[in-house]
């Protein structure tokens, strides 16, 4: 077991093992290969690492914001240091290739902790100067003990978009990773105690569903920040709602990309291959309807089949490949079982939709032409190397179908016209929008959905709304009046 950490565990600064818990093994995508097994965490555990944050957040949130920031510009440092050694544990958890982890994982966690930790030190409240000389003042305040639920697929990067905010704000966290990954965020717990963050202020527990009803449900938590689907998203938000608890979610999406004919048909495959096949398709923001407009639909195919057919498949610990295998057996049977839904419903297979018949969770990057927007690969969320086409005539058209959907996470359109580039985004019902490219996602800027798609915003400033709230003093210099 190549990978075993010290244990399943991390709270209050150190490893816990529970093996009460239930088995979790810890598989290899590329060869199916068990290279670790942890426990979920019981009940015991769950107090355990609640505790721990709720004792350890006065004493973070008393520091000052500079202080803060210190510990979580560290802990980037740390990170950038360890980004090879973080990117080949994130290829065994996640199967996604090195020549991918090396750039889009550990470094996007380490930005993440480098802006807010930048932010820190300005989080500050305002004088609001009223008649009279009255004036109100307001204090920006931690919420507490946020819990964070993280996805599969980004492990290292979600871990870390949802503790440095959280961590900057003056909260402390309890950390749950999927079970499908869980070693990343271990990682991320042991790298901000070495950069000097108190004991308790970032915990990690490991589980299945059972252990996040436990978090998002325990009177000791004030926030809950989940990253997931539209099934269990629902489920979180309903438990949190109960408690009046502060909730972010982002969930999944059919995102919409437009192709205009006047759009740069490389860039535009460029772009769909980013916002369909990237991570072998399992990105939340994916834009796997392709709006094709009709003149150069065959061209458009044509291009995109000839580079699909360069993409190299196979170990993804080499860092010439650039295609790995799925993140498990039951999501690659998920994505293949569209595939045949895709061809009994009428859809034109242009390019794979098999199984590569190697070990590990791999299939070919599959793209169907002919879709029309009742088809059920055009309605469903794949989570998978699988992208629809579909044609369009005019402008108003592609928009009120690209709108059609309960989703509203990203959208992408590429054309030449910018003035129709403008007023396309400006239609989209989405919360994240490109135009001529797709699926970037700097620390800097916003990012979350709309509809279906979630609620509040990661990153960017706006990020820190989400997790502090504001204190309003009114202060009088004047007598009170009062009618008796």
């Amino acid at each position: 077991m190549k990978y075993q950490p010290k244990a399943s565990h991390f709270i209050d600064g150190e490893y816990v093992e529970d093996t009460n818990g239930a088995p979790i093994d810890v598989i290899y995508p590329a060869t199916g290969e068990v290279i670790a097994r942890l426990h979920s965490a019981t009940p015991e555990i769950v107090n355990k690492a609640l505790n721990s944050a709720k004792q350890a957040q006065a004493e973070w949130a008393a520091m000052s914001g500079t202080e803060r920031g210190r510990v979580l510009r560290r802990a980037a440092d740390i990170m950038r240091d360890r980004n090879y050694e973080l990117s080949v544990l994130e290829t065994h958890d996640t199967g996604k290739p090195l020549q991918e982890t090396l750039v889009a994982d550990a470094t996007s966690g380490a930005d993440a902790l480098e802006y807010f930790g930048g932010l820190t030190a300005s989080l500050t409240g305002e004088h609001i100067p009223l008649g009279g000389g009255d004036f109100v003042y307001t204090i920006r305040e931690a919420l507490g003990v946020c819990v964070g639920i993280g996805a599969w697929n980004y492990p290292t990067q979600i871990a870390c978009w949802k503790g440095a905010p959280a961590l900057a704000c003056g909260n402390t966290m309890v950390f749950k990773p999927s079970e499908t990954t869980p070693l990343s965020a271990l990682k991320v717990a042991e790298i901000l105690i070495e950069a000097g963050a108190p004991k308790g202020v970032y915990n990690v527990v490991q589980g299945y569903g059972d252990v996040g009803a436990l978090l998002v449900t325990d009177p000791r938590v004030a926030k809950v920040s989940l990253t997931g689907s539209v099934p269990t998203g629902r489920k979180v938000y309903a438990a949190a709602a109960d408690g009046m608890k502060h909730v972010t979610m982002e969930l999944g999406g059919k995102s919409p990309m437009i192709v205009f004919d006047d759009a740069n048909i490389e860039n535009a495959v460029s772009g769909a291959i980013l916002g369909n096949f990237y991570s072998s398709g399992q990105v939340c923001s994916n834009g796997t309807r392709v709006f094709v407009q009709k003149g150069i639909k065959e061209a458009f195919l044509a291009r995109l089949s000839e580079r699909l057919a360069t993409a190299k498949i196979g170990d993804p610990l080499d860092e010439d490949i650039n295609f790995g295998p799925m993140v498990s057996e039951n999501q690659m049977n998920i994505a293949l079982s569209y595939v045949e839904k895709g061809k009994a419903e009428g859809a034109r297979l242009v390019f794979g939709g098999a199984r590569i018949a190697v070990d590990g969770f791999y299939m070919q990057p599959t793209v169907f032409a002919d879709v029309t927007d009742n088809m059920t690969i055009a309605r469903e969320e794949i989570f998978g190397p699988v992208m629809s086409v579909l044609d369009f005539d005019t402008e108003e058209e592609v928009l009120a179908r690209a709108n059609d959907t309960e989703f509203g996470l990203a959208a992408g359109v590429f054309t030449n016209d910018l003035t129709r580039a403008h007023r396309i985004v400006a239609g989209f019902e989405a919360g994240t929008c490109y135009i001529n490219t797709y699926n970037l996602a700097p620390v800097e800027a916003p990012f979350g959905g709309s509809k279906m798609s979630g609620v509040g915003r990661e990153n960017s400033k706006l990020a820190i709304n989400h997790f502090s709230e504001m204190k309003t003093v009114y202060v009088s210099m004047n007598d009170v009046e009062a009618p008796y």
